[in-house]
């Protein structure tokens, strides 16, 4: 998605390059290239913490390309990417277009390179839209006018919360954030989230959100299984409910981990009832 920024001059506005940013961060997870040296240092401080880092990257990412297709079976065309981050390869547009061409979707993300990045490759595409918005408010995003014009809100959406609600501190009520989002969806709409875990590694997930609390643009806030969950009330779980990301519906040629643990995220994909 093009070379590696470097010149001050081609930074979007707004961008801090002396600040990691969690989206820069996580493109550099996954081998791309729109980040800065202050978010490939980040990364190299998380993996010294967790080595494995970038597997855990790409199972999270393999598990939002398993969940697009599984909802586009179930006939959804509609999707609202929350957190949607610097587009990489298998975005969603492109896999959910694939499989049904009449496919919407709408990106919100805040961070300026994601935003920038995102505009430029959907210049062309009707079917797809970038909002640059705060996923904290979420009755800004639903009114956004360029929502309003990709997704039509009598029809079921699924809304996408891929690692983003661990970056919402208790103190901003996730429960609370999430519901805002599900009341404004109609029946048979759907969530799917990943969220990461502090029950399995404790003192990993400790380190991590002690690290992007001093390095980062947001902090992380790892939490139990029942605390993801709960994230999910008033929608219901499909098979196999919420699990470790590798697990979730793993396609015949996935090789698995031997310890599902290891992958200290939970995954689950819901239908509102």
């Amino acid at each position: 998605m093009g070379d590696t920024v470097t010149k001050q001059e081609l930074l979007p506005e707004g961008v801090d390059p002396g600040k990691a940013s969690v989206a820069r961060i996580y493109d550099a997870m996954l081998g791309g290239e729109h980040n800065f040296a202050i978010d490939r240092e980040a990364l190299a401080a998380f993996t010294a913490i967790d080595p494995q880092v970038r597997s855990l990257a790409r199972a999270n990412r393999a598990f939002l390309g398993r969940a697009v297709r599984f909802l586009v079976d179930a006939g959804v065309r509609q999707f609202l990417d929350l957190g949607s981050g610097i587009p990489t390869q298998g975005n969603v547009h492109e896999v959910a277009q694939a499989a049904a061409p009449d496919a919407r979707v709408v990106y919100v993300d805040n961070d300026p390179v994601a935003v920038a990045h995102s505009a430029s490759l959907l210049a062309d595409n009707p079917g797809a839209a970038i909002v640059n918005g705060d996923i904290r408010r979420p009755a800004d995003i639903l009114a956004s006018p360029k929502v309003r014009e990709v997704i039509d809100f009598e029809q079921p959406v699924a809304v996408l919360m891929i690692t983003i609600l661990h970056f919402i501190t208790e103190e901003e009520r996730p429960g609370d954030l999430v519901a805002a989002y599900r009341d404004a969806l109609p029946a048979g709409s759907w969530l799917a989230l990943t969220h990461a875990t502090d029950e399995d590694r404790p003192d990993t997930a400790a380190a991590v959100g002690k690290l992007y609390r001093s390095k980062a643009t947001s902090p992380v806030t790892a939490r139990s299984r029942d605390g993801i969950a709960r994230l999910f009330d008033g929608f219901d779980l499909v098979e196999p409910g919420l699990v470790h990301v590798p697990l979730w519906r793993p396609d015949a040629e996935d090789e698995l981990p031997d310890n599902p643990r290891e992958f200290w995220v939970y995954a689950g994909v819901g239908r509102k009832q």
